[in-house]
């Protein structure tokens, strides 16, 4: 396993600010930043190396007007691959997505222009979704004649539901603005998805690392599991993080009547 200053990028850029807070670019801008498997191949190099890297949030973004416009079709007819070749390719995508998913480190996308087919299975598997008045979401699979690979039908229906899932990939149907918000494709709708990214990267930045570590791995891990095995699970979970030496000044200040209170602006 090669650390974050060993690896080095071709369709990626990367940076890691003093923060702790890291920057991923997806830099292919003339293909809109389709996914090829040179890029799946990096996203896993780089979400591999970030949790031991220090860094403390992420930035998911992406270079020129569009996030993503998924699967690199051009690629993917042009290698004219078997159907045992293009499973293992949707396998480097699961371990890709996995990895950011389950790493423990916060996630934050910043979404803009297309975030289409792979595009959008990539941006389900950050933790936090940030959209401009101009993203639009899609799965145009169906009118493509392809099925999606990356786990859509894992994550894009978790978050929309499978009735959802099933419409845009039957009609193509497009989701932007408040309305992708209230269904479930973005948390946020902002004029400037970097600038929100950045600045909610920042405050999970400032949280304890094991508190972060449990929200962005342990709670997907225990979507997976039967609500006995679950609760168990929370509970184990619990019993680590909330003794951990690193709440004990943030649980004294509570205490004292001097922490910040959860209160509306």
């Amino acid at each position: 396993m090669r650390p974050l200053s060993d690896l080095t990028f071709r369709t990626l850029l990367v940076t890691l600010d003093d923060d702790g807070i890291a920057t991923v670019t997806l830099n292919r801008e003339a293909k809109r930043n389709a996914l090829d498997a040179a890029t799946i191949d990096e996203l896993i190099d780089v979400f591999t190396a970030l949790p031991r890297a220090g860094a403390r949030a992420c930035v998911l973004r992406a270079a020129g007007p569009h996030f993503c416009a998924g699967l690199d079709l051009v690629e993917h007819w042009q290698a004219d691959r078997s159907a045992a070749e293009f499973m293992q390719i949707c396998l480097r995508w699961h371990e890709a997505f996995n990895k950011m998913e389950y790493g423990g480190v916060p996630i934050i996308a910043a979404l803009k222009g297309a975030v289409v087919g792979g595009g959008l299975e990539l941006a389900s598997a950050a933790h936090i979704r940030v959209a401009d008045a101009g993203t639009y979401f899609g799965l145009p699979e169906g009118q493509r004649g392809l099925f999606t690979g990356g786990g859509a039908t894992i994550r894009v229906a978790g978050l929309i539901g499978k009735a959802r899932m099933i419409d845009m990939m039957l009609t193509g149907r497009l989701y932007r603005g408040q309305q992708a918000v209230d269904v479930g494709l973005a948390q946020y709708l902002v004029e400037d998805s970097e600038a929100k990214a950045h600045e909610l990267a920042l405050a999970a930045a400032r949280n304890p690392p094991l508190s972060n570590f449990a929200i962005c791995s342990a709670v997907s891990h225990m979507q997976n599991m039967s609500a006995l095995d679950a609760a168990y699970a929370e509970a184990a979970v619990a019993g680590v993080v909330n003794t951990q030496e690193a709440a004990r000044a943030r649980l004294e200040a509570f205490a004292a009547g001097t922490a910040a209170r959860v209160r509306p602006d």
